[in-house]
């Protein structure tokens, strides 16, 4: 089984044997694989219904359920690790969600688009007018995006968090790797990937 290369980013830090909460899983994709392919022990939430189904459907253990108010019902440390990909900017209280994501989990994978990418900074520059790009498609009155974070504000929120970067994967949405330091992958990489823990 094949997976998108930018959640196989994810796959591959997932430890053996780990108990995975994926929050955000939409339709299962990466939970499909972590469970069916690695024999990882995978349960999810989702917002949606249809991404409910979809993930029932492969025969996944997926809840429905909101970041921002139902991971309060999950016991502290109840798994190894979770996962939030490219859901920290549609949350409303992204840093309540972050530090639950650590509360639950021993580590958290966080993947956020890069919203000062230098393309989505020339759109806002040159047309001035809210960027679509390929890695963000949706225009600024239909996106689920309210939070536009750049890969520096994560930096900045761990910091003052006093949480631990453990890997910083920066990457364009084929999920190419890109092999550079934070300020620069801020200006190029589409999106990064963030391997957190307390």
């Amino acid at each position: 089984m094949t997976i998108r290369k930018d959640l196989q980013l994810i796959a591959d830090l997932v430890p053996a044997n780990a108990r995975v909460l994926d929050v955000g899983c939409g339709d299962g994709e990466l939970l499909d694989y972590l469970v069916n392919e690695r024999g990882i022990d995978g349960r999810g939430i989702e917002l949606s219904q249809k991404g409910v189904n979809e993930c029932v459907s492969r025969g996944l253990f997926v809840v429905q359920g909101d970041a921002d108010n139902d991971l309060e019902e999950y016991p502290d440390q109840s798994f190894d690790l979770v996962i939030l990909s490219r859901t920290l900017q549609a949350v409303h209280r992204p840093r309540e969600v972050l530090l639950d994501l650590l509360r639950i989990g021993r580590q958290a994978i966080v993947t956020i688009p890069n919203f000062a990418q230098w393309k989505v900074r020339a759109d806002l520059l040159f047309r001035g007018r809210m960027p679509v790009t390929k890695s963000m498609p949706q225009t600024w009155y239909n996106t689920d995006n309210i939070h536009f974070c750049t890969i520096l504000d994560l930096f900045d929120l761990a910091e003052s968090e006093g949480l631990k970067v453990r890997s910083f994967v920066p990457h364009m949405r084929n999920g190419r790797r890109l092999d550079m330091g934070p300020k620069l992958a801020n200006l190029m990489a589409e999106q990064a990937l963030f391997l957190l823990e307390k």
